[in-house]
């Protein structure tokens, strides 16, 4: 599994799962075949832009929120990406207890 592939397919997932959606439901919606969606959260398939395009429409999720701080590469922030993506796909009350976690932490830290 491509490592990209891997976390758009869990970003769909999730936000599949926020919409109230089964992959069935979201096939229809999209067009596609429910199989191939299924496929595409687990990251076995590499979809065609054209194929994203109607997933996000579906779920009216835009792209620049299904394809943010994806860093594929081997980098120094791999980390934090890596942070990023197990945040963001959170619910905002999710993200802002985290993030007075982190905060707190660091502050002990200090």
């Amino acid at each position: 599994m491509a490592k990209i592939a891997g976390i758009i397919g869990e970003r769909l997932r999730v936000y599949r799962n926020r919409a109230g959606l089964s992959q069935e439901k979201l096939a229809e919606k999209a067009n596609l075949h429910n199989t191939y969606i299924g496929q595409l959260e687990r990251g076995e398939k590499n979809a065609t832009l054209e194929s994203i395009e109607k997933v996000a429409r579906a779920l009216d999720l835009p792209f620049e929120i299904l394809f943010a701080n994806i860093i594929v590469s081997e980098r120094k922030n791999e980390i934090a990406a890596e942070c990023y993506n197990i945040i963001a796909v959170l619910a905002e009350k999710e993200q802002k207890i985290l993030l007075n976690i982190i905060k707190t932490v660091i502050e002990f830290k200090r």
